[in-house]
């Protein structure tokens, strides 16, 4: 079931998502949002905060390269999927309230934030000692929510702290520009460490596509 808390992050998020994607605003539909990612393997994609129409969506949605992402439980997702959907991984819709931190780059890394020219979209990258990118992330803001996205780190960089100083980079950035809370969509992997930190579950998010044949 839909709940106004889980609508109103989804409309952050998606809102979010356009902006650091740098993809058209998202499309208001009655049952949710749809986003023209315009790639060949991503055309379009819908976002839907609850499950009442995923049945209809499955059997009236055809093209290849559509995406569906839907707040609710996997199996009731699933159980309304025809068999030419190919399903995701689990994801989850996080929230947290912002704070500034300090942040502390350990030796030899070095952190820049570069925001676009609009402003609402910035990006932190962890430099290495040879200028290479060890770690980064991006935020959007959209009215008071930052939405996170493309956060990761290189392997051979990994357990130094260093997706700390990213996130709370952003997490600054973000406060600067207007924004008191923030929002993201996490892997099961992700998500364990999210909350580890302070980040909260809004919904389970079950993704599926269409596939293109790119034979």
């Amino acid at each position: 079931m839909r709940t106004s808390t889980t609508a109103a992050t989804v409309e952050e998020w998606v809102h979010g998502w356009a902006l650091s994607r740098r993809t058209p605003a998202p499309v208001r539909e009655p049952d949710g949002y749809r986003i023209d990612v315009g790639k060949v393997v991503h055309r379009v994609r819908f976002v839907l905060p609850d499950t009442a129409t995923v049945a209809h969506r499955a059997r009236t949605l055809t093209a290849p390269g559509t995406w569906l992402k839907v707040c609710g439980e996997r199996d009731a997702v699933i159980a309304d999927l025809t068999p030419a959907w190919l399903v995701s991984s689990p994801e989850f819709l996080m929230t947290v309230d912002l704070r500034v931190e300090d942040v502390t780059v350990p030796s030899p890394y070095r952190v820049e934030v570069i925001a676009d020219p609009g402003g609402a979209v910035c990006d932190a990258v962890v430099r290495a000692a040879d200028g290479s990118t060890a770690s980064s992330g991006r935020v959007a803001v959209w009215g008071a929510a930052a939405v996170v996205d493309q956060v990761s780190t290189d392997p051979a960089h990994r357990r130094r702290g260093l997706g700390r100083v990213v996130m709370r980079s952003l997490a600054a950035a973000a406060v600067e520009r207007g924004a008191s809370r923030a929002v993201l969509l996490a892997t099961e992997e992700g998500a364990r460490l999210y909350r580890s930190v302070g980040w909260s579950v809004a919904s389970p998010v079950t993704a599926a596509h269409l596939p293109v044949d790119e034979r």
